[in-house]
């Protein structure tokens, strides 16, 4: 979709984005972020060509953009600024309207349009679309950016620190609404931040950067749980998957290889194997890997030795995917009032079992991480 070839950018005798490359597939929401200076913005203005390059090439949907006519360039890409960019002598209507009839749309069809990108950022059509952008509050020029943006119906919708200047709230509510238009809509997504919070938030994967250079390129959680280096770890907050505990899943939390059985051993070697390997409990599962049941010590006391397993376990157990993260997973054993819990697959296969020591000894070793780093 986007594609970045040995970017290089220089003003002067100094250089501010060197040998970059990156791929940003179709469909994807990538945030750009690094400190003050980095180039993140310089990288988003030469998508659209507000600048070019100093070599490399940027190709979109394999052609370089250099080639293309720079306004149709622009047209075909939605784009939010930190100021909105609204202009100022025309309606809220006017200005979402303006790209989609400079492209020959029809007018009936536009203004249909515009009316569902009002009530999706959450603006009631009837009582903002003659309104100037002066008689709306920051967040709702806001709002109006963004649908204006997607009015294009273009592919790629860039976006420069747009939330930056609103309250918490304001900023909280548009940062779902975007998420939400974004896979409604099936946008490309290039977002620039330098709000770590935000960028959890909103990315697919986040491209972190300093001096110009890719420093860490990847899915949030995995930025979190396995910072590159210092600087990543600096930028991020060593405290931030604290603050962030839906980033550990249960593949993170689980013991990788729990004691299981055969569903036709019997009661006797099932209390025999639980006690050599000093559980309390049994996986039961199949030659596949398939989670068929599970039998705890307390359970088989007062069972007939000779009984195959099969007979006598539990097989109405509840269990979570890998992809659970840890709210999801403490919410499970809290409400079924369990200490642990399967971890499976979205074939039912079993690939760990969690219990409430695996999880303390996990958030055991990240505070002490985080007072050996301190």
């Amino acid at each position: 979709m986007i594609e970045f070839k040995n970017i290089k950018k220089s003003y002067h005798q100094k250089t501010v984005i060197e040998n970059f490359s990156l791929k940003i597939q179709e469909g994807e929401f990538i945030v750009l972020i690094g400190p003050s200076g980095c180039g993140k913005t310089t990288l988003l203005k030469m998508l659209n060509r507000l600048i070019e390059p100093t070599d490399g090439v940027i190709l979109v949907n394999e052609k370089n953009i250099l080639s293309e006519n720079v306004i149709e360039l622009r047209r075909n890409m939605g784009y939010v600024i930190q100021q909105t960019g609204l202009f100022p002598h025309m309606t809220v209507r006017e200005n979402i309207e303006l790209i989609p009839l400079l492209k020959n749309e029809q007018a009936d069809e536009v203004y249909e349009k515009t009316k569902r990108l009002l009530e999706v950022v959450g603006l009631n059509p009837l009582d903002y679309m003659d309104r100037y952008p002066h008689e709306l509050s920051g967040g709702q020029q806001q709002r109006v950016g963004v649908a204006r943006a997607f009015a294009t119906d273009s592919d790629i919708i860039l976006m420069d620190e747009p939330f930056s200047a609103l309250d918490p709230v304001t900023r909280n509510v548009l940062q779902d609404e975007i998420v939400q238009m974004q896979k409604e809509f099936n946008k490309t997504v290039v977002f620039v931040t330098h709000d770590m919070d935000e960028a959890i938030r909103l990315a697919d994967k986040i491209c972190l950067l300093q001096d110009g250079k890719i420093i860490q390129f990847d899915k949030p959680e995995e930025i979190l749980k396995n910072p590159q280096n210092e600087f990543v770890e600096s930028f991020i907050g060593k405290k931030r998957i604290w603050n962030n505990p839906e980033i550990l899943k249960a593949a993170d939390i689980m013991i990788e290889n729990p004691v299981c059985v055969n569903k036709k051993r019997t009661v006797l070697q099932a209390v025999e194997i639980m006690k050599s390997n000093h559980v309390d409990s049994l996986m039961i599962i199949d030659k596949e890997q398939t989670l068929l049941g599970l039998v705890t010590l307390k359970g088989l006391k007062l069972k007939e030795h000779s009984a195959e397993i099969e007979t006598v376990m539990e097989d109405n157990i509840i269990s979570v995917c890998e992809e659970d993260d840890l709210i999801t997973v403490l919410a499970k054993m809290n409400e079924k009032n369990v200490g642990y819990i399967p971890v499976v697959n979205r074939n039912n296969h079993l690939k760990g079992l969690i219990t409430r020591s695996s999880i303390l000894s996990v958030l055991s070793n990240q505070l002490l991480d985080l007072e050996v780093n301190a």
